[in-house]
């Protein structure tokens, strides 16, 4: 019996709690460090819509104008290859062969320095010139993927105005924004280039004797600025510079061609001099009026709201001071908008759940009591903003949504041990002591609880290849948060509730008079915040100022009865529960019953299993239309199918032109799919329409992915098209759902085969399927020279 006693009067104590409970001052003042430092943290931390991760893949890109896929394949695709497979840390090496153009990309093991893996791609490269063709207009591009380089926004200038006016206007906008800090480059799309052209008259040049040659070395030779020295000037010595170029094309008529028998040829007496505009490559319009775009990429690490504000603030006084009135701007593809609309969800989701974990415990514990609970929410934020910023992490859609996730899981250490000091501190013991054993009758339970919570996670932040680069942020950031909830639990909330805890009796009559003030100063405080312009500061001081009135005339009496009337009948429900449960055979009923819910659960699951998804089916904010045309289709033929297209396009969208931001139609140049990666390839048989939803909330419940079935059975009535309607996905780059790959030695055979495995897939109507696209490309029309005739067929010529 005296030795159960003595049992039972051990004291447990954590030494770490116990060590910050001694150094009350010291906590405290490291809490409110803690809570400046990681303001601080949170405001200066990048914010970007997805983290910034490493793609281990390199493209070679190779143009050579004029050649079918054969000789692409054999003149410059089958040298590179050769070198490249002598890289290490190769994972697969794919190319592709098309008319004028070969790509062939790299894919490298998870894990490799991408700066070597380009630099060995670069080397290899190098190796293969000398096996490659002397007349290529320029050397392979060697392009690396980086997820940095793709455009956060882009800025679209349109209205009745001529397409040089247009030019000036993006031209200037272009220097603008490239000038901020945030911005790394930005990238004018849909203009025209200047170009001088010079008519050659084949019959005077002749019967005057003269080769282009003559003409094309007499501009070079006149169209120069060269140096002529120093000469000497008194005591100083100055630089001569003979300027020689041309200001004007009407000089370029007096251009000496050749002199011959004492007759001078001009080449006014051979040519026409035109000042006109180069072979357009693209065209771009915005509800059928011409456009230029701006395409603004932001610079690694820098801060994508800032980026966007700065952008628009600078437009907005483009438009004020300098813009003419009728210069429509819009701005698509806008990254930062839901960007900022998941910070202000965090940023909501940590102030209503402070309010909702206080208004629930304060129900167990009273107001005062219930506070120390609500303070971990935004300290073990504070404490997380602050590791994760020194680690370099940005704030992006991964960490945003683990800390929204960790939300409901950091205040659970923190309720465990604020009601353990408090059931102590009920039993009459002081403060001190019962903040000391209440720690440590709890502290290695929860220990246990957050380690096989961050064990369950754990194993996501080894998750090789590009999958798991952009999903390990999930686990690190929820290690992070759970981690920071225990310090504050095991910490900071001890030195808390031994310094201002109190045994609340519920059925004391309080007076008001005090809360009343504290409302009041609060409410004041709140309005001169709001009218500083702090409308957060505002929003948390108006609501705390509400909360304690609220607290005193309704809270007080519904806690009472709470307390006294309906947990009393909870606890009674339980215990007869608890009661029935353990009487006769009733255990052996439960635990075998539970067994066989487990079996139901999972017979239910195989007989209706859930969709299974990578990422959520999302409503898109953007809509892309590939068109893509038989290759050697000019960009000229295409635009002209493209506006009549257009009109019919328009008339679909009509039910939707409430909640569309911006249509926007490209034609040529830049129109390839993002998702498959860079190309420097020529597209003037391509074209992307782009439609700009309005934000979810302001659809007015009209569903985009409706839009996106409407176009889809609009583009399927055009022959002799490939149509691909795609939305802008969540999530890191994957490539499409299902791929089937067909290799063969016979590539007639090859072709044939995949034709018809496309027509069989088409013909069985698999439900879930949206489109079926293949890559092979099989080249344009060729003209093949015989000696009898020029015959446009392709049958005719040599492979």
């Amino acid at each position: 019996m005296e030795e159960n006693k003595q049992k039972k009067e051990v004291i447990r104590e954590f030494g770490l709690s116990s060590l910050s409970i001694d150094n009350q001052t010291s906590v405290v003042i490291l809490a409110v460090i803690i809570t400046a430092l990681g303001i601080l943290a949170y405001t200066t931390m990048p914010k970007e819509s997805f983290p910034e991760i490493v793609i281990p893949t390199v493209y070679v890109g190779t143009a050579y104008p004029g050649n079918s896929p054969v000789d692409m394949e054999n003149l410059i695709t089958r040298p590179i290859e050769k070198e490249l497979k002598s890289i290490n840390n190769v994972k697969d090496i794919k190319s592709t062969s098309v008319q004028d153009f070969s790509s062939i990309v790299i894919e490298f093991n998870p894990g490799v320095e991408i700066s070597r893996a380009i630099q060995d791609v670069k080397d290899a490269v190098d190796k293969a010139k000398s096996e490659l063709p002397s007349d290529l207009d320029q050397d392979p591009d060697v392009i690396e993927v980086n997820t940095s380089d793709f455009p956060i926004m882009n800025v679209n200038l349109s209205g009745d105005f001529s397409p040089e006016e247009l030019k000036k206007f993006g031209e200037y906008l272009e220097d603008e924004i490239e000038k901020l800090s945030e911005v790394s480059k930005a990238e004018l799309r849909g203009t025209i280039e200047r170009e001088i052209r010079v008519d050659a008259d084949i019959y005077k040049m002749e019967a005057l004797g003269v080769s282009f040659s003559d003409i094309s070395d007499a501009i070079s030779q006149e169209n120069v600025t060269i140096s002529g020295g120093n000469v000497l000037a008194g005591d100083f010595r100055r630089s001569l510079r003979i300027t020689g170029e041309f200001k004007h094309p009407d000089e370029l008529n007096e251009i000496i061609i050749k002199t011959e028998n004492n007759k001078i040829v001009y080449l006014k007496d051979v040519a026409e001099v035109r000042d006109t505009y180069k072979e357009r490559a693209s065209y771009a319009r915005s509800n059928t009026l011409p456009v230029v775009t701006v395409n603004v990429v932001k610079r690694s690490g820098e801060n994508l709201l800032d980026a966007s504000d700065k952008i628009k603030a600078l437009i907005e006084r483009a438009q004020r001071d300098r813009f003419p009135e009728n210069l429509e701007i819009s701005i698509t593809n806008d990254q930062s908008k839901q960007t900022r609309s998941q910070v202000k969800d965090l940023e909501n989701s940590i102030i209503f759940g402070i309010i909702l974990v206080v208004l629930v415990l304060m129900f167990f514990l009273g107001f005062r009591n219930a506070l120390f609970v609500g303070v971990a929410i935004p300290l073990s934020m504070f404490i997380s903003f602050l590791i994760l910023n020194s680690f370099g992490v940005t704030l992006n859609l991964m960490v945003l949504f683990s800390l929204i996730l960790a939300l409901g899981m950091l205040v659970d250490n923190g309720i465990v041990v604020v009601e353990n000091i408090y059931r102590l501190m009920q039993e009459g013991k002081s403060p001190i002591r019962a903040a000391k054993e209440g720690v440590g009758e709890v502290a290695w339970p929860i220990i246990t609880s957050t380690a096989t919570t961050l064990a369950a996670f754990l194993p996501l932040a080894f998750w090789d290849d590009i999958i798991g680069e952009f999903m390990k942020y999930l686990p690190i950031t929820l290690i992070i948060v759970l981690s920071s909830s225990l310090f504050v639990a095991l910490v900071v909330n001890p030195v808390l509730t031994s310094l201002f805890m109190k045994v609340q009796d519920v059925d004391a009559q309080k007076p008001k008079q005090r809360p009343l003030i504290i409302a009041g100063t609060l409410a004041v405080i709140a309005i001169i915040s709001y009218s500083a312009g702090w409308n957060a500061m505002g929003s948390i001081t108006a609501v705390a100022s509400l909360f304690t009135v609220f607290n005193v005339f309704f809270l007080r009496g519904a806690i009472r009865w709470f307390q006294n009337v309906f947990l009393v009948y909870l606890e009674n429900i339980y215990e007869r529960t608890l009661i029935f449960a353990l009487k006769g055979k009733n255990p052996y009923l439960f635990f075998f019953g539970m067994i066989l819910l487990l079996f139901l659960s999972v017979v239910l699951l195989g007989i209706r299993s859930p969709k299974v998804l990578f990422f959520p089916d999302n409503q898109p904010a953007l809509v892309n239309v590939f068109i893509e045309k038989p290759i050697g289709t000019d960009t000229e033929a295409t635009n002209s199918f493209m506006l009549s297209m257009e009109q019919e396009l328009f008339e679909v969208l009509k039910p939707y032109e409430e909640i569309i931001e911006s249509i926007i139609t490209q034609v040529g140049e830049g129109t390839g799919d993002q998702s498959e990666g860079p190309s420097t390839a020529a597209t003037p048989h391509k074209a992307k329409v782009t439609i700009s939803f309005v934000e979810y909330q302001f659809r007015q419940g009209l569903n985009t992915n409706r839009a996106m079935e409407d176009i889809r059975r609009l583009v399927e009535k055009y022959p002799g098209i490939l149509a691909t309607v795609d939305k802008q996905r969540n999530g890191p780059p994957v490539g499409k759902a299902i791929n089937l790959e067909a290799s063969g030695e016979d590539f007639e055979e090859l072709i044939f085969f995949t034709q018809g495995m496309r027509e069989y897939l088409s013909s069985a109507n698999i439900p879930g399927v949206e489109e079926l696209k293949s890559d092979l490309e099989l080249g344009s029309l060729r003209w093949c020279s015989a000696s009898t005739a020029i015959k446009p067929d392709a049958s005719a010529c040599p492979p």
